[in-house]
């Protein structure tokens, strides 16, 4: 009978206030769903790569060499333990329709890593077919299709597509790395059959260690673990270069050395002769246009011979190149945009369910209190604690149970789809299956039981202790005392009696009061946290490559003293170019006691004036230091006035003294004046590089130039600054949809809060509406009666959660922060707009409908005596 009883009540509870049972499972499973969703993004995202590029056998290390690499060079990778190992041919050319550059690989069906992972059509199977970027299927290309590359290191020219693939090798749908063939970009890449290849050697070497495929591929682990495998290598390959030099000079030698014994077989021949026509000739007039025209061939075949045994001694010497998957195009950017998300993900869903919680444990402690009587009524008929414990308990959980069932279910289904959606655009990774974070899911669990059971626990543990007398009668209402407005004579003499009845509610009852502020605050706070994050990474993207960046291209030569005329005069034939400004750039690390920067762009010029019209710097470039940027300063904890050290490619160390920390936002650069560089480094300047400022131009006014000056080859590279641009967009592009989940969830907390702060309130105060309703109160003034208080505590929750949300912004930028990027906290008009309106349109919308709530109430059986 009393488990029957208990049923009974149960469901009458859920019933009498269904609002308030409802608000709390969506107060939860909004909770659940953005804690689980979002915190599963980040391992998702790492999970579906680390899945694919072990699907496809990606190698985790490439060993490139500037002289080609030898069968005696995979024997040599082969000795380090663990090593499954590759050798594979590749070439750049370039379509005879289009001009289109394309890497073009090796294909031999016995290969076993680096596996691609057909979109469309078929593997090839005859030397005349390959396999195209699927890319390129997006821009036209068609299976069947005949495609011309033009390469001379290929043995035919002509091929027909049979299928489209992605590759593990290329894992960012916008870049696929630089050529020196074409505009210097790689468009797409292709694979064709080995035998097409004319090379007698390889062009990379791939390896593969089977103990590093669990881990994940942007992990600190698995960084490490490579790192190591790297050393390894280069310690399998000492000496390796010096021996590959000595094969290639003798190679070259020994076609050399025949041709110089068979040149001097020949000058002994002639040499023979000449002494027979010596002899011959003793006592003659007469001569031989034989002997003479022989010694001049003789002399210009040795000229030859001495010019080739010259360029063998000239020879550029090896240099063994390791790449690791971090140098993969696009692979590294990758994991920046997963790290950002998941750095977002460690904050903003933490606060959004503490916020929930607050609210949960608040509404179940305040439905528990007012049913003080009911509880009274049944520990008087001799109900155990235990059994009136239970009723509320298994209220409780269910509307936990609920919320956190759909807002699992809904959470790891949408969200994390949703992000991995959004990064297909950009990234070559397919999608896994749904995989459900269980610690993460454990962690929502455990905090919405407290927010519900422990809620009751904490109120029944008080309650349950009390006499039945006592919990029989209402409880006593709270002291009257004057609020602190009343003290302002003046204001308080000018106010209404309504309103004054609702200012003294209002600050009588503070933890109500206060409970309503942090409510409203939180949802406001979240709605400008959403804006804010997306405004300060676009803004960040934006001024650096617009406004501290302010050339359009930068041009490569080989050398400073080489002419470059032809690529001036391309330059300012060039309706599109304004001016160019040379530099000596390389790339070099800094170093100040154990702190550590690698990867920094030292700019050395001796036109510091015009530097900064091409890069905002801080101040003027001195005379006696550098400028360093704002990021690396911040590693180096580095002030104006310290000395940090310099590291070159060449390994040679010089001492810098800082002058300046200039404004950046991306990358790390320091910046000198020639005449300081090179009494640091004496005879070092070559400015091989021109920063270029153009006028805007289209994507193909863009490669046709930069074709033109390759073409002239004066000129090794050409980069703009739009392909950078282009990349920050797509990032920025990639957060946004998140940023709407966060302002969209926010939103509808925030409106959920309101909503259910406003029916605890009309509940616990039905007696005293329900009075002033017999008293004759309209039912518009008896709305104001509670609205009024609404508004005020809007107001001021306004207030806070924009000061809230500042500060919360702040904190995920500086979480979001990696070892190469700043985010300033920027906000836009439209952020603080679009925060304040929701709020109080949601403010709005619950005073509509507590008033048609209260137009309805049963004044009656409201003032019925508790007797």
């Amino acid at each position: 009978m009393k488990n029957q009883l208990q049923l009974r009540l149960l469901r009458r509870k859920i019933w009498a206030s269904f609002g308030r049972f409802v608000a709390i499972v969506l107060i939860i499973m909004l909770g659940v769903l953005l804690f689980v969703g979002i915190k599963s993004s980040g391992p998702d995202l790492y999970h579906n790569a680390t899945n694919f590029l072990k699907a496809q056998k990606a190698r985790d290390i490439q060993i490139i060499s500037s002289t080609g690499l030898t069968d005696q060079d995979l024997k040599l990778a082969k000795k380090v333990t663990g090593a499954q190992v590759e050798g594979s041919e590749f070439v750049y050319g370039t379509t005879t329709k289009n001009s289109d550059t394309i890497q073009v690989f090796s294909y031999r069906r016995s290969a076993q890593l680096n596996q691609l992972k057909l979109t469309k059509g078929r593997l090839p199977k005859q030397t005349s077919e390959l396999v195209l970027d699927d890319l390129a299927r997006k821009q036209g290309y068609q299976l069947g299709q005949t495609i011309k590359i033009a390469n001379r290191q290929l043995r035919r020219q002509t091929y027909q597509i049979v299928g489209f693939a992605i590759s593990p090798q290329f894992v960012n749908k916008a870049t696929r790395g630089t050529s020196n063939v074409g505009d210097g970009t790689i468009d797409y890449f292709a694979y064709t059959n080995q035998a097409n290849f004319k090379a007698s050697v390889y062009s990379q070497i791939s390896i593969r260690f089977a103990k590093l495929q669990s881990l994940n591929s942007y992990g600190t682990a698995y960084q490490d673990k490579s790192e190591q495998k790297v050393k390894q290598l280069k310690q399998a390959f000492k000496g390796r270069a010096k021996q590959r030099d000595q094969e290639l000079k003798a190679t070259a030698l020994k076609s050399i050395n025949q041709q110089q014994a068979l040149l001097n077989t020949a000058k002994k021949q002639l040499a023979a002769a000449k002494q027979q026509v010596s002899a011959a000739s003793q006592g003659q007039m007469t001569t031989t246009p034989k002997i003479t025209a022989q010694e001049t061939k003789l002399k210009q075949a040795q000229a030859k011979i001495d010019a080739a045994k010259a360029k063998v001694a000239e020879l550029t010497p090896t240099t063994f190149y390791y790449n690791e998957r971090s140098d993969l195009p696009g692979f590294t950017d990758y994991g920046n945009l997963a790290e950002r998300i998941a750095a977002i993900a460690n904050v903003f869903p933490l606060i959004f369910f503490l916020i929930a919680i607050l609210i949960t444990f608040t509404t179940i402690t305040r439905m528990v209190e007012e049913e003080r009587t009911q509880i009274g009524t049944l520990k008087a008929l001799g109900y155990t604690r235990w059994e009136i414990a239970q009723n509320y308990l298994l209220y409780a959980l269910l509307a936990a149970v609920l919320g956190i069932i759909i807002g699992v279910i809904v959470g790891t289904n949408t969200l994390p789809q949703i992000v991995v959606s959004m990064m297909q655009t950009q990234y070559s990774y397919p999608p896994s299956p749904v995989g459900y974070d269980w610690p993460t899911i454990a962690i929502a669990i455990a905090l919405s039981l407290f927010a519900t059971l422990g809620a009751v626990v904490y109120v029944l543990t008080r309650q349950l202790h009390e006499k039945p007398a006592a919990l029989m009668l209402p409880k006593a209402p709270k002291a009257g005392k004057r609020i602190l407005l009343e003290r302002f004579t003046p204001l308080w003499r000018r106010l209404s009696f309504n309103r004054k009845v609702s200012y003294r509610n209002l600050f009588r009852f503070k933890s109500r009061m206060w409970m309503g502020i942090l409510g409203i605050a939180g949802g406001t706070g979240l709605i400008l946290t959403g804006f804010g994050i997306r405004d300060s990474i676009d803004y960040s993207g934006q001024t650096q490559f617009k406004q501290i960046i302010q050339y359009q291209a930068t041009i490569s030569r080989k050398s400073d003293q080489q002419s470059a005329e032809q690529a001036t005069k391309i330059l300012t034939d060039d309706g599109q170019y304004r001016r160019h400004l040379p530099v000596d750039l390389q790339m070099v690390k800094l170093t100040k006691g154990k702190q550590t920067v690698d990867e920094v762009s030292q700019y050395v010029t001796d036109q510091p004036v015009k530097l900064r019209q091409y890069i905002k710097l801080s101040q003027a470039l001195p005379k006696d230091g550098a400028i360093l940027s704002q990021k690396a300063a911040q590693l180096l904890d580095v002030k104006k006035g310290d000395t940090v050290q310099v590291q070159d490619a060449n390994h040679h160390r010089y001492k810098v003294k800082v002058s300046g920390i200039t404004e950046n936002y991306a990358g790390h650069f320091i910046y000198l004046q020639q005449a300081y560089y090179q009494h640091l480094r004496p005879e070092q300047y070559a400015a091989t590089t021109w920063l270029t400022k153009l006028k805007p131009q289209t994507k193909s006014q863009e490669k046709k130039l930069a074709r033109r000056l390759l073409g002239t080859k004066e000129v090794v590279n050409v980069a703009y600054m739009s392909t950078q641009i282009d990349a920050v967009d797509q990032q920025t592009a990639s957060l946004r949809p998140i940023v709407l989940i966060f302002i969209v969830l926010s939103g509808l907390l925030s409106f959920v809060v309101l909503y259910n702060l406003t029916n605890i309130n009309v509940s616990e105060r039905i007696r005293e509406l329900s009075t002033i309703k017999v008293l004759g109160f309209f039912d518009n003034e008896v709305t104001m009666y509670i609205v009024r208080e609404n508004i005020v505590l809007t107001l001021f929750g306004i207030i806070v959660g924009l000061g809230f949300g500042n500060l919360l912004t702040l904190f995920i930028l500086h979480q979001a922060e990696t070892s190469v990027m700043v985010f300033p906290l920027i906000i836009s008009a439209t952020g603080y707009l679009t925060a304040i309106v929701m709020t109080i349109l949601f403010t709005v919308i619950v005073m509509v409908v507590t008033h048609f709530h209260l137009k309805h109430v049963d004044m009656i059986e409201a003032l019925k005596a508790n007797e």
